[in-house]
């Protein structure tokens, strides 16, 4: 997987988990949805990477997780992060919403569609959203 895979990835697991939340499916939906951050915050680490250049072991090891606190670590600098934050407090309300994910949910079931829609919410405002806070860096 490269960066543009993890991108692309990321967009259609979107549009999956909205789609699926549509059909009456939020247990689906809100998984997806997660996922679709964490192929988003993976495009980023990728960025990191510099063709030819042999990577760093830690980086590497560290990068094979699901967790997204773990990730965001990993993708940006912990002072972006925080600045960002301190100017838009949405970006931080829709952090502490996505962090209710996480990879077990894909063996989870009984999410209301309401929950689904509030993760895809948190994950896709415009005024504050993860996902678009992520594109900016990737």
């Amino acid at each position: 997987m490269n960066r543009s895979d993890f991108q692309q990835l990321s967009d259609v697991r979107l549009q999956e988990s909205k789609t699926l939340l549509a059909a009456g499916f939020p247990d689906g939906a809100y998984y997806l949805a997660g996922y679709a951050v964490e192929c988003a915050l993976k495009a980023c680490i990728a960025k990191r990477t510099r063709e030819y250049d042999f990577p760093d072991k830690t980086l590497v090891i560290e990068s094979y997780t699901h967790s997204l606190k773990d990730l965001l670590r990993l993708a940006v600098a912990k002072s972006e992060w925080e600045g960002d934050v301190a100017v838009n407090p949405a970006l931080d309300r829709n952090w502490v919403i996505l962090l209710t994910w996480s990879e077990t949910s894909r063996y989870e079931t009984g999410k209301s569609p309401q929950q689904a829609a509030d993760l895809i919410g948190a994950i896709e405002d415009p005024n504050g959203g993860i996902l678009p806070w992520v594109r900016q860096r990737w």
